[in-house]
């Protein structure tokens, strides 16, 4: 498939430049040059009617993007290891209609949530979600018949694939419900790649998978007894994103190398039950896209792709990873009888993204914004008319 690439240059005019994206502009802001997380959430976190911005340690007030501790600040060197949140989501999890903050560390470290104080001072009250948070992309995403997102990650020494719910005591871990159990559930390695959900064979459930296969969903999410259903769905992966890409009817399957060259689709091919699918290459332009969203960018009614380089994601060892930072969006349009094309937009090549970032309207403009918090620092990219 033949790949159309589309280059700006980008002009720096002290903390802001504007970059062309072709049809869409992006205004860069440079909220703090220092490596913090690689995971960052978006929420009005001292609802004054502005988006706010956390970052594992820290938080920033919209949207001056002032920045605040959080925990206990850390000192995180990105070319010799790693920060304390590979991971950032934000929820109101007492429901007191205040935004908090959930962090999940390195793999296999605990996921903890933390209190928002209600505009008072010091730091947040952190409590436990699980003790074993797995699998280099943790996802946070709504499954049928629950009505907001849920945690969903692998945890050890147990094996076993999983999501969570609030529970009634907040002071204690959140209820686990089993997915698949142990030992060594496919994709529940600490280090595994590629972790994703979605309704895979059309029953309007949505459900889970990964690199080998997928879970079906239950009628009842809370219930074990999802079945497993293999498929090969390619090699160490990031986001799996279910999306009809060729809008035949069924979903298809999108994925991107963590640490390598590629980002593919992977076509579901009749009788559409999740049991095949045809892989199809969609570029091998720049290695370590380790985190990829869906998202309507040129607002046409057809979801495209946001997504970049993990800078020095293994501290420049793996292949490509010392070449610039990328970040792009990759416009998906589609001709006549199936054939789908895929064209590239180069937004930055001083930022990327790190194992986890938002897509967001930012400014309440009803265009979409990108948010990213890595080795580089913590990032806006405003999208403009």
């Amino acid at each position: 498939m033949k790949i159309r690439r589309v280059f700006v240059i980008l002009l720096a005019v002290s903390l802001c430049v504007s970059a062309t994206a072709g049809p869409i502009d992006f205004e860069r802001i440079i909220v703090d040059r220092t490596f913090r997380a690689e995971g960052v959430a978006v929420g009005d976190i001292n609802r004054d009617g502005k988006l706010d911005i956390l970052s594992g340690d820290v938080w920033y007030s919209g949207p001056e993007f002032k920045m605040h501790e959080l925990r206990p600040v850390g000192t995180y060197d990105g070319t010799k290891g790693y920060s304390n949140c590979f991971a950032n989501f934000a929820q109101d999890v007492n429901g007191d209609g205040w935004v908090d903050s959930i962090v999940i560390g390195l793999p296999n470290g605990p996921c903890l949530w933390y209190e928002n104080p209600k505009n008072k001072p010091g730091h947040w009250k952190e409590r436990m979600v699980a003790k074993s948070a797995c699998n280099e992309t943790p996802i946070f995403f709504v499954l049928t018949g629950i009505g907001q997102p849920v945690l969903i990650f692998a945890v050890r020494p147990e094996g076993l694939m999983a999501w969570f719910s609030v529970p009634k005591d907040l002071e204690g871990l959140w209820d686990m419900h089993i997915v698949a159990p142990g030992p060594d559930a496919p994709g529940t390695e600490m280090y595994s790649h590629g972790l994703g959900a979605g309704d895979i064979n059309g029953d309007d459930r949505n459900d889970i998978l990964v690199k080998q296969g997928w879970w079906e969903a239950p009628a009842n999410p809370e219930k074990a007894d999802w079945k497993w259903r293999p498929a090969n769905l390619g090699e160490d992966c990031a986001n799996m994103l279910v999306y009809d890409v060729d809008n035949d009817g069924d979903s298809d399957v999108i994925t991107s190398s963590a640490h390598r060259y590629g980002i593919w689709w992977f076509e579901q091919l009749a009788p559409a039950d999740g049991s095949k699918f045809e892989q199809h290459l969609i570029t091998k332009e720049y290695s370590q896209a380790h985190a990829i969203i869906l998202a309507d960018m040129n607002r046409d009614g057809i979801k495209d792709l946001v997504t970049g380089k993990r800078h020095f994601a293994h501290q420049g060892n793996d292949p490509g990873g010392k070449d610039p930072a990328m970040l792009y969006w990759i416009e998906l349009s589609r001709g006549e009888k199936g054939k789908v094309e895929f064209t590239m937009h180069v937004i930055d090549d001083d930022s990327g993204v790190g194992t986890q970032f938002e897509v967001v309207d930012m400014n309440g403009d009803k265009k979409l914004d990108i948010v990213t918090s890595n080795k580089k620092g913590v990032r806006v990219f405003l999208q403009k008319q």
